[in-house]
């Protein structure tokens, strides 16, 4: 029987990603998988961030090899794709078996030129190339709660798992009615709660109080049945002695041994 920890996964970005741009007043040196361990979290999502860490990655990922399950980026922080990218992501599952899948990070957009980063077509043409030594590798996106309005339902059907995210923490107050949308628009697709540890949206520190309805929501959603898993973003700010997500670390511990049903 899985209990509560085995479905949270944490947000991976190099040591540093967030020291500029979002008014972070400190310097992290926090690698993903510290990050993980710091957090006691058994599963990793790894997004390139400003095209860091550069290929190849294997000594890299190395450091997963204790974690549970990890999926690594074949589209980047900010939309970043190359076409390199796919290449690079199958050698490590190739050498990685708890490598379980690839993620999209801010893939869709509101943009003449198109509503996401690949069309339809080029997305199916990767899904088809997503199998390695016979596993099939799942396919992750991030959907944000402004994008629900654009026509994305077509992408959607191709993906595996669909990440919800809140960008601005002062509509949190409004989870719950923006996740049934969400639910409405992702369909039987699996679903996990985003939960940010800072409002990036704001460029400010998140409060307590924001973190502890995010969590205790998603924890609702996961016992019953609602999302199989949380991620806490990210690893890049967890040794920069935030109050939120010192909370976010002692939360985590109260409730990690909860059996989950089914």
């Amino acid at each position: 029987m899985d209990r509560v920890r085995d479905r949270f996964w944490i947000w991976g970005h190099e040591s540093g990603s967030h020291d500029h741009g979002y008014d972070i007043a400190a310097t992290s040196r926090m690698t993903p998988a510290e990050g993980a361990l710091y957090l006691d979290v058994p599963n990793m999502i790894m997004v390139r961030y400003e095209d860091r860490p550069e290929p190849p990655y294997e000594q890299y990922a190395r450091t997963f090899r204790p974690l549970d399950q990890f999926v690594w980026s074949i589209v980047g922080a900010g939309g970043a794709a190359d076409s390199e990218e796919i290449r690079y992501t199958r050698q490590l599952a190739e050498a990685h078996p708890n490598m379980s899948g690839v993620v999209m990070d801010d893939f869709f957009r509101d943009d003449p030129t198109g509503v996401a980063v690949h069309d339809a077509a080029s997305l199916r043409s990767i899904r088809e190339g997503l199998t390695v030594d016979g596993r099939k590798l799942d396919l992750w996106v991030v959907l944000y709660q402004h994008q629900m309005e654009l026509d994305i339902g077509a992408h959607l059907s191709l993906c595996d798992v669909v990440t919800y995210w809140t960008w601005r923490a002062e509509l949190l107050d409004q989870l719950e009615q923006d996740f049934s949308r969400f639910e409405s628009l992702a369909g039987d697709k699996r679903k996990l709660l985003g939960c940010y540890m800072y409002d990036y949206g704001a460029k400010k520190t998140i409060s307590v109080g924001d973190m502890e309805r995010q969590c205790v929501q998603g924890l609702k959603w996961l016992q019953e049945g609602r999302i199989e898993g949380m991620i806490f973003l990210a690893s890049c700010i967890c040794d920069l002695d935030l109050e939120a997500v010192e909370w976010t670390r002692e939360w985590i511990q109260s409730v990690k041994d909860i059996e989950l049903q089914g």
